[in-house]
């Protein structure tokens, strides 16, 4: 009866899957021109949509990161951050910063696009719309990075100020020079001009600048580098830190292969290779974390690991269309190892940065920048393309640091003399949570009245320490 059964599903099933294979083929080859372009429109737009997602998502994952990294008395100002900049990005760069950073105009400004009005369809096979979504999240992407390192001691509406101006005018000009079409460094006359595929510099350089200038102008938080002792203000949850740091290993899927824009033709081969760079640069930056933290501390230590993998995913990010699998653990390994240095070294000079931000954005953005010019194909170093290419990067990420630098420092400077940027000691002290938000993540006091009162816990300027070798 089984055999019986079997051969009635076959006599039925094999001239169906027939009739569709072969229907489907003549349908398909009888397709008009226009049919054809449709297509590739729409499989063009789902792409870039759904990386879209994955980088929104990435939000979550700075959240999840920033919170676990830092006191529990915080947590409530750490993810209402997160929200709100988003929230922010959104309508400034609709308004004005997409304008700023693609719209027509000279090499470096766009005039045009303002509120996505009278924007020209692109030439592409992709809708306006689907790009603005895509490179919006970029943005909220160089917003998100500054609040970890300016943690635990910023008066909230500061931030929310910052988060107007780096979305709709810091990170889309300098954006606007390296990604626009009539971009001046883009268009530089060596080697490829400037070239930062996914954004090492244009996102993570952009906000890791910004995010120096504000721990430098805040100092560090009120008894982290106490005269008698060096208090390490550990993080209150490492499991919520490995979570975010797995969304956004998963987010930078989108991040990356995203930036292809076009997923049909040869654009699924350059996907490819992007997706499993980035994922070996990221295996790379980890391990070489792990194990340099165990040399200089004789310990596994699971945050550094944490930021290794993440400075591994940015060192990557400027050049995984254009090396090989190689050269990507080369690059995500030697981020991962700045990333564990760099850390060592702000704590060195007294520069408090909680949750790692400076190291993981800044340097290995500003090292995987540079690695485009040793590694990448036909143009790099070390694959015979002489010093154009290098030169290219390093007038790039010196831009950056002067435009960058300049521009959060100016209005870091007005914000410190016009509505103050750090919250009053005793409120820093009892936690920004119960005293900018009314509410707390967890139902417990964190904080005592000894540590309120305590007159050793006061904010202190970071002082130059000489480095060891």
């Amino acid at each position: 009866m089984k055999s019986l059964r079997w051969i009635k599903i076959g006599a039925i099933a094999i001239p169906l899957a027939a009739l569709l294979h072969w229907g489907g083929g003549v349908a398909f080859a009888q397709a008009s021109e226009p049919d054809m372009a449709a297509l590739v429109r729409g499989i063009n737009t789902i792409w870039v949509l759904i990386t879209a997602f994955l980088v929104f998502f990435m939000q979550a994952g700075f959240a999840f990161l920033e919170a676990g990294s830092t006191r529990e008395k915080n947590t409530v100002n750490i993810l209402i951050k997160n929200v709100i900049d988003f929230a922010i990005a959104t309508l400034a760069f609709w308004a004005i910063g997409f304008a700023f950073m693609f719209g027509s105009g000279s090499g470096w400004i766009g005039t045009s696009g303002f509120f996505l009005i009278n924007v020209p369809e692109r030439s592409d096979d992709l809708p306006v719309q689907a790009f603005w979504l895509f490179q919006l999240v970029f943005a909220g992407t160089a917003a998100t990075i500054v609040s970890g390192a300016m943690a635990e001691r910023t008066r909230f509406v500061v931030y929310l100020i910052f988060s107007v101006v780096i979305a709709a005018l810091i990170y889309p000009i300098f954006g606007h020079w390296v990604w626009a079409e009539q971009g001046w460094l883009a268009n530089l006359p060596l080697g490829n001009g400037f070239t930062d595929f996914a954004g090492s510099t244009v996102v993570h350089s952009v906000g890791g600048w910004a995010a120096l200038m504000g721990t430098l102008l805040l100092g560090p938080r009120i008894g982290r580098f106490d005269e008698s002792r060096r208090e390490e203000f550990r993080g209150h949850s490492v499991p919520l830190a490995t979570l975010g740091t797995f969304i956004l290993w998963l987010g930078w899927f989108g991040f990356n292969p995203g930036s292809q824009l076009a997923a049909v033709g040869e654009n699924a081969d350059i996907i490819a290779i992007v997706a499993v760079n980035t994922n070996i640069a990221a295996a790379a930056g980890g391990i070489t974390a792990l194990f340099t933290v165990r040399l200089l501390s004789n310990a596994w230590r699971l945050t550094y690991t944490l930021n290794g993998v993440l400075g591994g995913l940015v060192a990557i990010t400027a050049s995984c269309n254009s090396v090989e699998p190689v050269s990507a653990m080369i690059i995500g390994a030697v981020g991962g190892l700045l990333v564990t240095l760099s850390t060592d070294w702000l704590e060195r000079l007294r520069i408090d940065d909680p949750v790692g931000a400076v190291p993981v954005h800044l340097v290995s953005g500003v090292w995987g920048t540079l690695a485009v010019g040793l590694f990448a194909a036909d143009v790099g170093l070390f694959n015979g393309g002489g010093f154009a290419q290098l030169t290219a990067q390093l007038i790039g990420v010196s831009v950056c640091a002067i435009w960058a630098t300049g521009t959060s420092l100016l209005l870091f400077l007005i914000l410190q003399r016009t509505l103050g940027m750090r919250v009053d000691p005793e409120r820093e002290l009892r936690g920004l949570d119960a005293e900018e938000h009314g509410e707390a993540s967890y139902p417990r006091i964190v904080t005592t009245e000894e540590e309120v009162a305590s007159p050793k816990l006061r904010p202190t300027r970071p002082t130059a320490r000489p480095m060891r070798s």
